[in-house]
């Protein structure tokens, strides 16, 4: 239930942004250039933080390996480094 917090947040925010930066740019030659770029950069942003957002929620963790398998490996392969524990 709390992850629909921060993505209606963000995603509210971005919205007005987009939708309502292009309003207050004054009128000149580059308006269009100016409300399009106001409008991409908040597309890009909002893609970037939801990607970034939904990433976190489901993170890719490596398998685990048990300490034996490990002393194992490094009983049968060596290890450059030293030895994993001092004696």
């Amino acid at each position: 239930m709390t992850v629909w917090i921060p993505l209606v947040a963000v995603t509210a925010f971005w919205l007005l942004v987009g939708a309502g930066g292009p309003l207050f740019v004054p009128a000149g030659p580059n308006k269009g250039i100016i409300q399009t770029m106001i409008v991409l950069t908040a597309v890009c942003c909002h893609l970037f933080w939801i990607v970034v957002y939904l990433h976190q929620l489901n993170p890719l963790i490596g398998p685990q390996i048990p300490v034996r398998t490990i002393m194992w490996i490094h009983e049968k392969w060596g290890d450059a480094a030293g030895p994993l524990v001092s004696d």
